[in-house]
């Protein structure tokens, strides 16, 4: 490689890294919890007691609530609201209904009120005070909405950045050195650029995993503005033009189940998106239905049912892009493979805060390396070493 070549992509190491390696190591404190956030509401909670154990309240299970009843007891609870979503659980009979003061009001304006579907009685409501959800949402957007999502995706792109260009400085610094070589005999900063090569390459799949699934994530609004304007629109092309359907000509949730399930045979539905919403038409209540694996699980195939009328409109699986978010979202945790993953994910990001730091560390000490004599020790193979 040349000395033009690898000070080009030195650069880009170096900038890359800089800009985003403060605002990496926020994701990483806040998503080290989040990893076992379903251990610690586990331990931290009491477990709810339901009248059906091992009865997923998505099946038609003899002894489940009807919908529309459900649906009667949330608004009671919630005067002058109506709904937005009501969503299941496979294994036990634990629902969640969404109200809010209108169909589109934001998140922080919905209330979501969780219900067991055996006995028709509520257990309680979502919590959104505590230190997981605080902690979710820094690492998600840092309170700023959208304009935060889009920031985090943008630093998560220049992390992607680092790693290839970190990658293809490897190649010649290494040249003379056996891998994972730790040369502890020499200065400080020579063993911290060795522990910096080692774990950078020992998790360079998991961060570039991790990296491009959390840019994907923090395009979700996006991805789904974007399917609302295409494929939704596509589906309920027949209504467009035609007025929003008011709350109160909603017709039974029951019926439109049964609608879609006839449609969607062998499928559990996850949740249902009420008219109005970021999910469905004005005129539709839209049924997402999952597959039945740990993969098909987070494939969604909708269906739309005439909010009025109970009558089928059209179902289709989510087209690609929002196939790759909903596989993006578990990966980026490490939730397919239950708490041994989770453990393996939360090494991976202790190693990935180390490279952060000794990347910082670093950068300190090239300062007064100068950026011509690191590129010399790269060109040279390792063994050319500026003093620190």
């Amino acid at each position: 490689m040349q000395r033009s070549t690898i000070r080009t992509w030195f650069l880009v190491h170096k900038w890359t890294s800089i800009v985003c390696t403060a605002f990496l190591l926020m994701l990483c404190v806040t998503g080290l919890p989040l990893i076992f956030h379903h251990e610690i509401d586990e331990l931290t909670e009491a477990p709810p007691q339901f009248g059906m154990p091992g009865v997923g309240s998505s099946g038609d299970a003899p002894g489940l609530q009807p919908l529309d009843a459900m649906l009667a007891k949330a608004l009671a609870a919630r005067p002058g609201e109506v709904p937005v979503f009501m969503a299941f659980d496979n294994d036990q009979p634990s629902m969640t209904i969404t109200t809010a003061p209108a169909p589109d009001s934001t998140a922080e304006d919905m209330t979501i009120q969780l219900f067991d579907r055996s006995t028709g009685e509520a257990t309680g409501a979502v919590d959104e005070s505590g230190v997981m959800h605080f902690l979710l949402q820094l690492h998600t957007d840092m309170f700023l909405g959208l304009p935060g999502m889009l920031f985090l995706g943008l630093m998560g792109l220049l992390f992607v950045i680092a790693i290839v260009s970190g990658v293809v400085l490897y190649a010649p610094f290494m040249r003379k050195l056996d891998f994972g070589t730790l040369r502890t005999s020499r200065s400080r900063r020579v063993k911290w650029l060795d522990y910096h090569n080692l774990l950078g390459i020992v998790a360079l799949a998991w961060m570039t995993v991790v990296g491009a699934t959390g840019v994907i994530n923090a395009l979700a609004t996006p991805i789904f503005q974007y399917w609302q304007l295409t494929e939704l629109a596509e589906m309920t092309r027949a209504y467009a033009g035609k007025g929003a359907v008011p709350p109160a000509r909603y017709g039974s949730i029951d019926r439109a189940m049964a609608a879609a399930r006839q449609e969607i045979p062998g499928n559990n539905p996850q949740f249902i998106a009420f008219p109005g919403g970021a999910f469905s038409s004005k005129h539709h209540y839209a049924v997402f239905f999952q597959g039945d694996t740990p993969l098909t699980e987070r494939l969604l195939t909708s269906a739309l049912i005439d909010a009025e009328t109970g009558d089928f409109t059209d179902a289709r699986p989510m087209p690609w892009y929002v196939k790759a978010l909903a596989l993006s979202q578990p990966l980026h945790f490490g939730d397919y493979g239950g708490l041994p993953l989770k453990i393996l994910w939360a090494l991976l990001t202790v190693f990935t805060m180390i490279v952060l730091g000794s990347g910082l560390y670093l950068w300190l000490g090239k300062r007064r390396s100068g950026t011509d004599a690191l590129v010399r020790e790269v060109e040279s193979g390792g063994t050319i070493v500026p003093a620190e």
